[in-house]
């Protein structure tokens, strides 16, 4: 699976998806 297809699936754009996966501390927690 690839970050976008991750990033459609939970309605998020693709570097939101990056920021979580590599635990970026400015994603907020909702997300």
């Amino acid at each position: 699976m690839t970050l976008e297809e991750i990033a459609r699936l939970a309605g998020v754009s693709r570097s939101t998806v990056s920021r979580v996966i590599n635990d970026d501390p400015n994603v907020n927690d909702t997300t």
